[in-house]
C-alpha cells in the first residue's frame, strides 16, 4: 500500500506548502535531542519511518552513517526526498512503516517523528513491533511524538482534544501521555533508555524562529497572508493548539532492543 500523491488538506503539508521545513512537535530542539541521544556513528546503520520533506533525514546524513534508508508511504514524498539526497548508501523506500519489507535484524538505529502520534494504539503498536524487528539486539528505537500531560489527564478532555485535533489538522491525531507512550514500547519488548519533553509551541512565532531563522519565517508569513485558505487553516490550527497547550506537549524517547 502506498499513497501516491500527497494530501494537501492535511495540516502538516499545508504548513510545508507555506514554506515551513520543521514539522515536529518539540521542534527543532527536540530533534536535536533525539538525535543526539541516539549517539549516531559512522559504523550505524539507519532506518527513518516517514521522513517527510527530509528535515530530520539531513541532519542524520550529516552524521556520515554508513548507511540510511527512509522509509517513505507517500510515493510522492519519497520521490522528492530520493532526489535530495542522490546517493548509493543513503536510499528512500516507498513503504509501509509496518511492513518495511526490510531483513530481520539488520539496522542499529531507527527513528520516526511526528507520525505514531497520527495512527490509533493498535497501528503504533504494529510500527514499533516492525522497529523491533529489524533492529539488531542493543539497537535503539527514537520517536519524536506529540504527547498529553498530566499522566492523569481526564479521559473526557483526552477524547475532547483528539477531536479538536482532527477537525483542525484534518488527521485523527492519537496523542498518549509520556507514560503511555514508554508502555506501548515496553509491551514491545523495548527498555526506556531516555525521555526528553518540550513544549508544543509549533505555531508560536518565538518556535517559528527558532525552527526558521528571521529570514524563513518572515517567508512564511507572507506566504500565509497571500494564501486566504491557507491563513484560514492555519489559524484554526493556532487556535486549537492555544485552547489545549495546558495540555498538548511533546516526547523524544529512545528505546532499545
Amino acid at each position: 500500500m502506498s499513497y501516491k500523491s500527497i494530501n494537501t488538506e492535511q495540516g502538516h503539508w499545508v504548513l510545508a506548502k507555506m514554506g515551513k521545513r520543521v514539522l515536529r512537535p518539540g521542534g527543532k530542539e527536540l530533534t536535536m535531542k533525539l538525535v543526539n541521544g541516539l549517539q549516531i556513528t559512522k559504523e550505524d546503520e539507519i532506518v527513518e519511518f516517514a521522513p517527510g520533506m527530509g528535515f530530520t533525514a539531513n541532519l542524520l546524513l550529516q552524521k556520515y552513517p554508513k548507511n540510511y534508508t527512509g522509509v517513505e508511504l507517500n510515493e510522492e514524498a519519497a520521490q522528492l526526498l530520493q532526489a535530495k539526497i542522490n546517493s548509493t548508501h543513503y536510499k528512500v523506500l516507498n513503504a509501509s512503516a509496518s511492513e518495511t519489507g526490510l531483513a530481520t535484524s539488520s539496522v542499529t538505529k531507527v527513528i520516526g517523528e511526528a507520525m505514531l502520534t497520527m495512527q490509533p494504539d493498535h497501528r503504533k503498536s504494529e510500527i514499533m513491533r516492525e522497529a523491533y524487528r529489524i533492529l539488531k539486539p542493543g539497537g535503539c528505537y527514537g520517536i519524536h511524538e506529540l504527547g498529553l500531560a498530566p499522566d492523569n489527564l481526564d479521559f473526557e478532555i483526552k477524547k475532547e482534544i483528539q477531536q479538536g485535533l482532527a477537525k483542525s489538522i484534518k488527521v485523527n491525531a492519537r496523542p498518549l501521555t509520556k507514560t503511555e507512550w514508554c508502555t506501548l514500547l515496553e509491551k514491545e519488548g523495548f527498555k526506556i533508555k531516555l525521555v526528553e519533553e518540550n513544549a508544543m509551541d509549533l505555531l508560536k512565532v518565538k518556535r517559528i524562529i527558532a525552527d526558521e531563522g528571521i529570514l524563513r519565517t518572515l517567508k512564511i508569513g507572507l506566504n500565509v497572508l497571500t494564501h486566504p485558505e491557507e491563513k484560514k487553516k492555519i489559524f484554526k490550527m493556532r487556535e486549537t493548539f492555544k485552547k489545549y497547550e495546558n495540555h498538548l506537549i511533546s516526547y523524544a524517547i529512545v528505546a532499545e532492543k
